[in-house]
């Protein structure tokens, strides 16, 4: 259970002062649900407010705090326009206060005329004359002193402002406990950073704290890594079972070119893992088209050799049964039997399949998180296979290591290249296999980025490309964090394509019944049609050999490892591919640095590793998608710095310092519930000191 100190925290927003419906609504858009989370809503920058007796044009554009007198109203009286208070400094010169709204007996209220207030705001220039919209504080002029001279300015959502958020922030910091200290003394001496409760209050006063920030950021990355710690050796404790085939089947195996030394290599790891009885806790990175799924069925077999069951576990349906085709294909003629379990199987069907599993007849098993139900049980699970890694958290691969007697060997995998911090952070528990190395007929992927203003022209392109028998994939644009509008742009885009194509274009989204979404993609994967407008839901998985071609709408929206994930589609067959990137026509210095890699790179791994520094860990991992805790307060860069660190201290703390049971595991188990990193702690079974 969560220590009775953090319970303050841990409270719902609404035990804040100030707090109905109109202000809830905004916090949650912030997902802002609890006093920590507003705790850990960092300031994003700050204002220094320049204090000044005379109004200057060279200030415009500064916080700038000034006494001013009021000497005029102008109110035009319609509901659209400002009522702007005229008013002066002491030496005569004007400045237009403005205020929106339909109330002008606020602002009348507040500045009276010809009586001095001290005024602070941004000021601006208008024309010729200076104006203040909205200013920050009004107060009697001996009061002027209460004002800092320096401000932090939050990250907002309409209907709220700065100002109310740094009285939500001050509440809660009102309200945060003395922890006790978790780091190991002597580095907290090194790096002379203040107590937990010190640090949070000086970031929110000043956000230029480097120390402070650090501190909270160094937190945050040992929580993550003695919570990875504690499961690592959780699960070497638990006895798990020797595997090691015979190789009758992988003999079977009827491959159309020889596995690359990469994956002679991988798998040799994998295959000595197996044959441990310590179960395996291994993460097989390779980019796209690198041969994951060979590696993978390789391994399954190890384990039916040696009388054993395997299962694959895929973040989605369309994955899941992309997956299962290909392993059948694979497996063509050898005596195993593959099946595929996914939510929407129902009936008879589910129950053979729960059957064959439950008496050994199904060999190997592919689906959705369905696979690791209750219901669902195995005669002899040796090894669990999870595909795009990144979309399931520590919990989950933890249930489904539940579903035997005996620890199942883990294997998990990800398309996505992950930099030496992240796969620290994330998979600190795991051993790391890499296939570095791209089976021989991959066709190179040609990328142009091109402007939006030019659609006309790709329209073009598209239809030469079609009539010359070629198919495309045309992915639309992330419009904002939703399925929902990402149907409504690709329902838009298929339907204007369809005007000229017909029914040579279909389409698959997020939003679409299961049965629809296969019906879509396997039409595409027959050449049925040969146009697929798609949203993200195609971005791992889909392999169409035929489609040499994919356009992306709106690249300049999208992450380096999305755009080079969905570049990934194309380049599977035989013929020379092109992935055209639609930028819009306004780009931000960091758009434009994305995009000129796409088109100087494909090295998935130098794309992931600039993707952390341009965007952060929780996007580059897709973490926002998962459930997965992405970091809230440690940037790419906090991680470099600290992650060596961070994972020194988690090991003495277990090796050397007596685990959770210890004074300090006592204060570093607050510091787990602190950062919603006790999950995984508590599926432990049977084990680790000081363990929930």
């Amino acid at each position: 259970m969560r220590p009775d100190i953090l319970n303050p925290l841990f409270a719902e927003i609404s035990v804040l002062k100030g707090i109905g419906p109109a202000l809830a609504r905004p916090l949650e858009r912030l997902g802002l649900a609890r006093a920590v989370d507003i705790a850990f809503h960092l300031p994003v920058s700050w204002v220094d407010r320049h204090l000044t007796d005379e109004l200057d044009m060279a200030d415009a554009g500064r916080v700038i705090g000034i006494e001013l007198t009021p000497v005029d109203y102008k109110a035009s009286g319609g509901a659209r326009t400002p009522f702007r208070v005229q008013a002066t400094d002491r030496f005569g010169n004007y400045v237009s206060l403005v205020y929106f709204g339909k109330n002008s007996g606020w602002p009348r209220k507040m500045l009276p005329l010809n009586e001095a207030k001290f005024v602070s705001g941004k000021l601006e220039s208008y024309g010729e004359t200076l104006q203040m919209v909205h200013p920050d504080y009004v107060l009697p002029p001996e009061e002027a002193a209460t004002i800092p001279a320096r401000e932090s300015v939050y990250g907002l959502s309409d209907g709220l402002t700065n100002n109310r958020m740094r009285d939500l922030v001050a509440q809660v910091l009102a309200r945060a406990p003395d922890l006790p200290e978790w780091i190991e003394p002597s580095l907290l001496a090194r790096k002379g950073w203040p107590g937990w409760r010190a640090a949070l209050t000086r970031i929110h006063a000043d956000p230029s704290d480097a120390q402070a920030r650090e501190r909270l950021a160094y937190d945050e990355i040992f929580a993550g890594q003695l919570a990875l710690m504690l499961v690592r050796q959780s699960s070497r404790r638990r006895r798990g079972v020797p595997i090691a085939g015979d190789g009758r089947l992988r003999a079977m195996l009827k491959l159309p070119f020889a596995p690359t030394g990469a994956q002679r290599r991988a798998f040799g790891e994998i295959e000595g893992d197996m044959a441990q009885a310590t179960p395996m806790l291994r993460l097989l990175q390779g980019d796209v088209g690198s041969g994951k799924t060979l590696v993978a069925l390789m391994a399954l077999l190890n384990a039916v050799e040696a009388g054993m069951q395997g299962a694959m576990l895929a973040p989605t349906e369309i994955l899941a049964r992309q997956h299962y085709e290909t392993l059948r294909k694979m497996a063509s003629g050898l005596p195993v039997e593959i099946a595929i379990l996914t939510g929407r199987d129902k009936g008879k069907v589910r129950e053979a399949t729960l059957m064959g599993l439950a008496d050994g007849s199904i060999d190997i098993l592919v689906g959705t998180h369905a696979i690791f139900q209750e219901k669902v049980q195995y005669k002899a699970l040796g090894l669990a296979v999870i595909d795009e890694q990144h979309r399931f958290g520590v919990a989950q691969r933890m249930m489904l290591a539940n579903k035997a007697a005996q620890a199942p060997h883990l294997l998990v995998m990800t398309a996505t290249p992950i930099p030496r911090t992240l796969t620290l952070t994330y998979y600190g528990e795991m051993e790391v296999s890499k296939l570095d190395e791209m089976p021989p007929g991959r066709q190179p992927i040609q990328t142009v980025v091109m402007a939006a203003t030019r659609l006309d022209e790709v329209v073009d392109a598209l239809a030469r490309h079609v009539g010359s028998g070629g198919q495309a994939y045309w992915v639309c644009p992330l419009v904002e964090e939703s399925e929902t509008s990402d149907q409504a742009a690709a329902e838009a885009r298929a339907e204007s394509l369809r005007l000229r194509f017909g029914e040579a274009v279909g389409l698959v989204h997020g939003r679409m019944k299961g049965p629809d979404k296969d019906a879509a993609m396997a039409a595409f994967a027959a050449n049925r049609t040969q146009i697929l407008v798609a949203t993200t839901v195609i971005e791992v998985g889909v392999d169409v050999p035929n489609s040499s071609l994919i356009i992306i709408e709106g690249a300049d929206r999208f992450g380096l490892a999305q755009l080079h994930q969905l570049r990934g589609r194309v380049g599977r067959g035989d013929k020379p591919s092109v992935c055209l990137l639609i930028r819009g026509n306004a780009l931000g210095e960091t758009s434009r640095a994305r995009l000129a890699l796409m088109r100087e790179t494909n090295d998935g791994f130098l794309i992931a590793e600039e993707d952390l520094r341009l965007r952060g860990a929780g996007e580059v991992l897709g973490t926002r998608q998962s459930g997965e805790a992405a970091l809230k307060l440690a940037t790419p860069e906090h991680m470099a710095a600290l992650i060596d660190p961070a994972r020194d201290d988690a090991r003495l703390l277990i090796d050397r310092d007596g685990g959770l049971d210890s004074a300090r595991g006592q204060a570093a188990r607050v510091c787990l519930y602190l950062f919603e990193r006790d999950a995984a702690v508590g599926l432990l079974r049977g084990g680790v000191t000081g363990g929930d």
